[in-house]
């Protein structure tokens, strides 16, 4: 399909087709060249504006897919006034004509790039605006809030008893539960649309490569019986509950006399430096246990789990882990029989903050949670200004501009109208 959107749309459609499409209606046509000679038949839609994707006028021209044919069409909308749209420029004259809003225009890349269904159906409900109209009614409720406040800077001598105050208090406290339950989704809407990497560390011949293979599903690690078989890291990612997982099995770490495998150690702690957690493991065979050397390299934060495979082999399940895990957990799992694995992947999502949400999850980015935070903590400031309501009224407009930022909207600052509006003041 090729979009043409803007002023001179509809020249374009005359100039291809030899008339302009009724609108919204799908029909058949013939796309012709500057000679009249036919370069493909289709279907042609005319959307004028501002009922369109953008909110001008589009024209849409849908051939038959072949690369050749396509190219022609496109140079020949090029031939008839049109440009070559920049990336991502149909969404951004649709965020600009007001169309859709800022985060509604993000989930469109975000719905194209999801790599699950569950990331899929998240994006989809932040483009159909579920995410902006939770935002919008937060900014509402926090200028509705801020409304009373200001009445009392500019109405000093109206007397404020208690429960009006107690009133306000109430609806701060409201406000930052519900600021805090959309920070939660949010949250949990950056793991669905990041998700979480995941490097895969120990000895040689500990089953890195096989357990790798194992939570992916299908052989993309070699596995030999032979130490020093993986080199170079191998990546794969993985769907838990529609988290993204990216794997990362890396070399065994050993000290070698072989230049390729130290550069193979060297390239595995070049990958945890960048993971967001570790599996350190090690197997019942090899006996020695954990190496406490590997572990104490670990970055102090690093979230890792103590992983202890080939317990098929052992007589009897594991009770505990072989050397001390400091923070870490123990988990004892067979990369051939898959037992333990359940274990090991809720610990995967409890580590990517993932929480059983439902339908209430939107896609979101670290922007989004950072504003929503920033908010969160002028509402909660707002509440301890005691009666300085100018100190008030000034985090109230903050955490709404916060907000604003999210969906590209920043309120008025004049809110004499609404406080006219909304009180009957002067009786």
């Amino acid at each position: 399909m090729v979009r043409v959107s803007g002023r001179g749309t509809a020249d374009v459609a005359r100039s291809i087709l030899g008339f302009l499409p009724i609108p919204r209606q799908a029909v058949l046509g013939d796309f012709r060249d500057a000679r009249g000679e036919l370069i493909d038949r289709g279907i042609a839609l005319f959307f004028p504006a501002p009922r369109s994707y953008t909110g001008e006028d589009v024209l849409e021209l849908q051939g038959h897919g072949g690369p050749l044919v396509m190219q022609q069409l496109l140079a020949r909308c090029v031939a008839a006034g049109s440009r070559m749209a920049e990336p991502g420029e149909f969404t951004r004259r649709a965020y600009l004509n007001n169309r859709i809003d800022l985060a509604q225009a993000e989930s469109v890349a975000d719905l194209i790039d999801a790599a699950s269904i569950e990331a899929a159906r998240s994006a989809a409900r932040s483009l159909a605006g579920d995410f902006s109209r939770r935002i919008e009614a937060l900014a509402s409720a926090i200028i509705d809030l801020r409304v009373h406040v200001e009445a009392c800077i500019d109405f000093p001598e109206e007397e404020i008893d208690a429960s009006d105050r107690a009133a306000i208090e109430r609806k701060r406290i409201s406000i930052a539960a519900d600021l805090r339950r959309l920070l939660a989704s949010a949250n949990q809407g950056v793991v669905l649309r990041e998700g979480l990497t995941v490097a895969l560390i120990g000895r040689p011949n500990v089953g890195k490569s096989s357990l790798l293979n194992r939570l992916a599903g299908e052989e993309l690690a070699i596995v030999t019986p032979i130490p020093g078989t993986t080199r170079d890291p191998v990546r794969a990612t993985i769907a838990i509950e529609g988290v993204p997982v990216h794997l990362i099995d890396t070399a065994g770490l050993r000290e070698s006399e072989d230049p390729v495998e130290r550069i193979g150690v060297e390239r595995t702690w070049a990958a945890v430096q960048t993971a967001g957690a570790a599996l350190l493991i090690d197997a019942v065979d090899e006996g020695a246990g954990i190496d406490e050397r590997i572990a104490a390299r670990l970055p102090h934060a690093l979230p890792r789990a103590y992983v202890l495979n080939k317990i098929d082999l052992a007589e009897r399940r594991p009770e505990g882990p072989v050397a001390p895990v400091g923070e870490g957990v123990f988990l004892p799992v067979s990369a051939k029989s898959g037992a333990g694995l359940p274990a090991l992947r809720s610990w995967l999502l409890e580590r990517a903050g993932w929480r059983p949400a439902g339908e209430g999850v939107f896609m979101a980015r670290a922007r989004h949670v950072q504003a929503l935070c920033e908010a969160l903590e002028c509402v909660t400031r707002a509440g301890s200004t005691g009666e300085v309501f100018e100190l008030a009224a000034e985090e109230l407009r903050l955490a709404a501009a916060a907000l604003g930022r999210i969906v590209g909207e920043v309120s008025a600052d004049d809110l004499l109208g609404e406080i006219f509006g909304r009180f009957c003041i002067g009786k």
